[in-house]
């Protein structure tokens, strides 16, 4: 896999299985809170070395080395592979993706490990000793990781699931949602794990409304943020892989924010515009353009279309890098029943 480093002894990594969008099915599946982080795929060799791999299999271990020691520690001496979710978790004991932002950095400081410690949510066991897990129904993988005794960790923990026998899919949604957490996916009972593939095995319902999105230009600022980014232009891949223009942010930065994106873009310069639709006069005046190849995420109100057909972004706020995802992945959704 790209990025990976091959270790001795080390299981192989997994491409993470994927869901669809859709409505929660109501029978036959287990249902689990959607956790706002990064997936990750965690290896473990029986000699304790391990490993940590993105959704795109890009070695992070040494970007999370406490999530890594702490996984090894737990499992004493049992190889296996796990697939869930890298969090970091705010006071109240919620995903905050802006503080994962911070601890995305090779080699954090103690400081860092220490004020925006990261949990890792295994929420799949793939492969354990010698038995691959891949075909084994979902109920039963669940059941095997619960077993493993990783619930009570702080860096290293087992989300709960749940049946229509403990919870309507109707309710978790309304607890999830009072809560204010991302959503809920639903992952049928007797499904395996299909690695690289988006099933329907698999459907996620959000709360939020998050779109990935391709940085093609930024707008400098002014006043405070004179000799900053003002805004960021943004795009997407329609459905016959142009990248759209579909809008604007300047919202949601935080100062250190502006200033890392400003020496991610600077390097990716150029001197026309990538999308391959237009982008409107008073966007594309003064804009520094950039090669399309920094993927962010996100939150709006609406995607809409315009008199022309063109999709923009209403009400939106930056979440984020996502550097677990490829330019290519942040694709338009279909058009939204009734918006226009």
């Amino acid at each position: 896999m790209a990025g990976s480093t091959v270790r001795a002894g080390l299981p192989d990594p997994v491409l993470p299985m994927l869901a669809v969008d859709g409505e929660l099915p109501t029978t036959g599946y287990g249902y689990e809170i959607k956790w706002d982080g990064f997936r990750a795929c965690v290896q473990v060799a029986a000699n304790g070395d391990s490993r940590l791999t993105s959704r795109l299999g890009n070695d992070v271990t040494g970007t999370y080395p406490d999530v890594a020691d702490a996984v090894t520690r737990i499992l004493a001496g049992r190889p296996a592979v796990l697939d869930g979710e890298l969090v970091v978790l705010d006071e109240s004991g919620r995903p905050d993706f802006g503080r994962l932002q911070t601890r995305h950095q090779r080699g954090p400081s103690s400081t860092l490990l220490r004020t925006n410690p990261v949990t890792f949510f295994a929420f799949d066991l793939l492969h354990l000793g010698d038995d691959t897990l891949l075909q084994e129904p979902y109920e039963q993988r669940r059941s095997r990781l619960a077993d493993l005794g990783l619930a009570g960790d702080p860096l290293v923990t087992v989300p709960p699931y749940y049946t229509e026998n403990d919870i309507s899919p109707a309710e978790l949604l309304e607890v999830v949602e009072q809560q204010q957490l991302e959503g809920v996916v639903a992952k049928r009972l007797v499904s395996p794990y299909q690695p690289g593939k988006r099933s329907r095995y698999w459907i996620k319902r959000a709360l939020i409304k998050t779109q990935e999105v391709v940085i093609g230009g930024w707008k400098p600022g002014e006043g405070r943020r004179d000799n900053m980014i003002g805004s960021l232009l943004l795009g997407a891949h329609d459905h016959e892989n142009q990248l759209v223009y579909i809008g604007h942010v300047g919202t949601g930065f935080t100062e250190k924010a502006l200033g890392d994106l400003l020496r991610e873009l600077e390097p990716l310069s150029r001197t026309t515009s990538p999308f391959d639709t237009p982008v409107p006069r008073d966007r594309a005046r003064h804009a520094r353009w950039v090669e399309p190849r920094l993927v962010g995420e996100v939150v709006y109100r609406q995607l809409t279309d315009n008199r022309n057909n063109e999709r923009r972004l209403r009400h939106a706020a930056w979440r984020g890098l996502r550097p677990d995802k490829e330019p290519g992945e942040a694709i338009l959704p279909q058009v939204e029943p009734g918006v226009g």
